[in-house]
């Protein structure tokens, strides 16, 4: 069911955007060469606990069946796609891409952002990857208002980044947030028919992140079902928002 965020539901959230985004832009300076995805992750868990937050993916299961998520990051490099946890510890090194996901619950409310920055000099190739990623979530940001269809939110994300050479992944999508990590409705980062009767209305609010591989979009997972990479091996980038939808248009939670 998709819900309607009241107006002091989204000024808190915005709140916790706002921390969040800070918490992920410090993280984000801690990508260097000998660097360690464990330290990431420690970083994180400290500045979040510190501003009142919780951790939202950590201990994160959709069932009790299920295994619950290890960590507060997702930090996935190069071909990972998605969802890689932060411990065991890695490290990074130069030239390598390195995707951030991480989401806090604040005031009872969530929020959830993603970003893919490089670790040293990184090839042509993975800065115009990271470039048009960045640039294909800001252009469906821009389009975001009442009454816009999940159709062209999507369209405007596949568009792009096919003018750009890339491919956007398929299986997995954007997803309304708030009360929940993961609320109705999915958000489909390309042209899904089916979409173009549910519309965004004033209240939502949502997480828009496309996903982008160099090569096809097709993806494959492990054994644990956390971990995705590109089916063909090339390099993918990820980056995210969450946006409420206002009367006007939008308001970007998740910036400073």
């Amino acid at each position: 069911m998709i819900t309607i965020k009241t107006e002091k539901e989204i000024d808190d959230i915005r709140e916790g955007g706002k921390i969040l985004a800070n918490v992920l832009q410090e993280v984000a300076k801690l990508v260097k060469p000998g660097a360690t995805t464990g330290e990431l992750e420690l970083l994180a868990c400290e500045l979040i606990l510190k501003s009142g937050g919780k951790p939202s993916f950590k201990g994160y299961r959709t069932s009790k069946k299920e295994k619950a998520f290890p960590t507060a990051l997702c930090v996935s490099i190069n071909n990972e796609v998605v969802h890689v946890p932060a411990l065991p510890a890695r490290m990074i090194k130069e030239g390598d891409i390195v995707s951030i996901d991480i989401g806090m619950e604040y005031l009872k409310l969530f929020t959830d952002m993603a970003i893919t920055v490089p670790c040293g000099v990184i090839s042509d190739q993975a800065k115009k990857l990271l470039a048009a990623t960045k640039k294909s979530l800001e252009l469906a940001i821009k389009k975001i208002k009442p009454g816009l269809s999940l159709y062209e939110l999507g369209k405007t994300v596949e568009d792009y980044i096919d003018e750009q050479g890339f491919s956007v992944v398929r299986q997995l999508v954007g997803h309304g947030v708030g009360h929940h990590v993961h609320e109705d409705p999915q958000i489909p980062n390309y042209a899904v028919e089916s979409n173009k009767n549910i519309c965004l209305k004033e209240g939502m609010v949502i997480a828009v992140e496309p996903m982008v591989n160099v090569g096809r979009w097709q993806i494959t997972a492990d054994k644990s079902g956390w971990i995705i990479k590109t089916e063909d091996g090339s390099l993918s980038a990820h980056f995210e928002h969450t946006i409420a939808v206002t009367k006007n248009g939008y308001k970007v939670m998740t910036e400073l």
